[in-house]
Parts: structure tokens; C-alpha cells; sequence
């Protein structure tokens, strides 16, 4: 698996050697014993480009090395030409460090770029969705977040904590329509997840306090 590792991450490099052997083999001897070469040289500069080193990721990324994390995104010089679901990673990723150095605009429009190419995983995707649905309220957008976070309960959230958010968050937006009922009933769906998270608990006990006050 380590070597495999080493190979994506000095790919290019390998396959720029393998044509240059190629044109030298070819130029000295002839087409043919060079062609190999110019296979692998060809292979290994398509999925470079095509697939791009992602699987890199994963364990730095486990590992809270953020700075190795951001080595590899910006290894991708071409983010465009990657196959389209790895595309929807890529710009998963950079939205999800955008947030983590508070950089919410650049967040914004990463998780836009992944949200409008899909994800390979309907739950990554009701997790994306649900970011720009809690950034949108955060700007005070109200209609944006709804759609956004009822298309992330749509597309299935991956996991109860961040489905308990999501009821709060349309809950408290149908507060704001007056629509009580409605908020009533996402009020109750996000208590039926049972979170454990302390500020969600904290939240369901603020809105608990007035909602059974409130009419409908």
C-alpha cells in the first residue's frame, strides 16, 4: 500500500521520465521498443490528471496534519479535468478547510462547485447541502437555507447529530414564518435523533422552554 502511495505521489514526475526515455529509446533504436514506454509515460500522466491524488488524503487528514492536506489539494494544478465525482471530493475538501481557517466565502463557493456536480455519496452530498443551508442563515438568508438544508434532508445526512441541526434550523425558520405547526413537528423530529452533542441539547432546551407556548 506504501508503495502504492509513493507511485500516485511522484506519478507525473515518473511518467514525464518515462517519455523523455521514451523519445530517447525511440530516436536511438526505433518506434516500437520505445512504445511501452510511451504507454506507461501516457498512463501514468493521464491518471494523474484525470484521477489526481486524493487517496493521499485520507490518512493526514485523520491525522489533523492540515498543512500535508493542503500540500496535496494544491498539488492539483487542474481541478477541472478530474474525473467528475472526484471533482465533487476535491471541492468538498477545499470547502471544508475553507471553514476550518474561517474562510467562509471561499468556503461558499467550494461547497457550491461540489453541490452543483453531485456527490457519489448521497450523504456527503445532505452534508454539503447542509453547510451551505447553516451559512445562508448565518447571512440572514432565509430562503436559501431552507432549500438548502430540505435538499440535504432529501439527499439523507450521515449522521443524527447533524440531522438533530438541521430540524433545529428549519424549526427555527418557521418560527420566524409564524408557521407553528410545522415548526412544532421539526422541533419534534430533531429531539426524536437524540443527540449527545452538548450545544445541540443545550439548543433543544432553549427552544423547549417557549415552543410548547406557542399555538398550533
Amino acid at each position: 500500500m506504501k508503495f502504492y502511495n509513493v507511485l500516485i505521489k511522484y506519478r507525473f514526475w515518473l511518467g514525464i521520465l518515462a517519455i523523455v526515455l521514451a523519445v530517447t529509446v525511440n530516436v536511438t533504436t526505433g518506434f516500437w521498443p520505445s512504445f511501452i514506454l510511451y504507454f506507461l509515460g501516457v498512463i501514468a500522466l493521464f491518471s494523474h490528471f484525470f484521477i489526481g491524488p486524493l487517496r493521499l488524503i485520507q490518512e493526514p487528514m485523520e491525522q489533523g496534519r492540515v498543512e500535508e492536506v493542503e500540500k496535496i489539494l494544491n498539488s492539483i494544478w487542474f481541478p477541472n479535468l478530474l474525473y467528475k465525482p472526484i471533482r465533487s471530493t476535491y471541492f468538498t475538501i477545499k470547502g471544508n478547510m475553507a471553514m476550518m481557517s474561517q474562510d467562509f466565502d471561499a468556503a461558499e463557493k467550494h461547497l457550491k462547485k461540489s453541490s452543483e456536480l453531485g456527490s457519489p455519496m448521497p450523504e456527503a452530498e445532505g452534508a454539503n447541502k447542509l453547510q451551505l443551508g447553516m451559512m445562508a442563515l448565518q447571512k440572514g438568508d432565509f430562503r436559501n437555507g431552507e432549500q438548502y438544508i430540505r435538499a440535504a434532508i432529501r439527499a439523507g445526512i450521515p449522521d443524527k447529530e447533524s440531522e438533530a441541526v438541521a430540524y433545529l434550523s428549519m424549526c427555527q425558520i418557521f418560527m420566524n414564518k409564524r408557521e407553528f405547526r410545522a415548526a412544532k413537528d421539526f422541533f419534534r423530529k430533531a429531539k426524536a435523533c437524540k443527540p449527545t452533542t452538548k450545544e445541540v441539547i443545550s439548543q433543544i432546551k432553549e427552544i423547549e422552554k417557549y415552543i410548547s407556548r406557542i399555538p398550533g
